[in-house]
């Protein structure tokens, strides 16, 4: 037990960090010191600060999809209130995070992506995994949409739109972040209801 705490307590600092900062600034000292472990214990449970990012965008992916994913996605509303909720879901976790920091932070997958997608092949295929996953969530709900004759949803590509909304999101929650505004957000979420991308022949 105590080993899976200090385990934790380092990938939550790492997180908390990284989150607030960037990869490149922060280092495994800083890490070590706000998780109040040695190095050796940093060294014990992770090989490198890649292993460890790797095992911080899994748990925090795996900690969004219980708390948000899945309660949104639960297929007891219509597709597009799933979809709409699913956007003020992120609204709200902006919201917060600026009342308690002072900053919008934007999504950190997506902030990971920019600095290190072109830079770490690993971790560009880790965040590609779970931008998919989240994308399938929208996918499937939009496809259950498309099964039901939703009248607002008959003929699209739920695939590909699930993938244009996503990109809607993650663009809008880049422009909230650099005007470290969350109200960005609620502003330009209807808009994301409008997209659709239909079969090309």
């Amino acid at each position: 037990m105590q080993e899976q705490t200090t385990q934790q307590r380092i990938i939550d600092s790492a997180f908390e960090l990284m989150y607030a900062q960037s990869y490149a600034e922060v280092g495994v000292a800083a890490i070590c010191d706000k998780a109040g472990v040695k190095k050796g214990s940093f060294y014990h449970f992770f090989k490198s600060k890649r292993e460890l990012v790797l095992a911080v965008l899994e748990q925090k992916f795996c900690d969004f999809k219980a708390d948000i994913i899945d309660s949104v996605f639960s297929g007891q509303r219509s597709p597009l209130e799933e979809i709409a909720l699913f956007a003020q879901k992120n609204y709200e976790l902006q919201s917060n995070i600026k009342d308690t920091t002072g900053h919008v932070l934007g999504c950190p997958y997506g902030n990971i992506s920019l600095e290190l997608s072109s830079q770490d092949e690993v971790v560009r295929q880790k965040l590609v995994n779970i931008f998919d996953r989240t994308k399938n969530e929208i996918r499937g709900c939009l496809q259950r949409g498309v099964d039901n004759n939703d009248e607002l949803l008959v003929g699209i590509d739920a695939d590909a739109t699930a993938d244009a909304m996503y990109a809607y999101l993650e663009g809008v929650m880049l422009l909230a972040k650099t005007r470290n505004d969350p109200e960005i957000l609620l502003q330009l979420a209807p808009a994301l209801l409008n997209v659709r991308i239909y079969p090309t022949h």
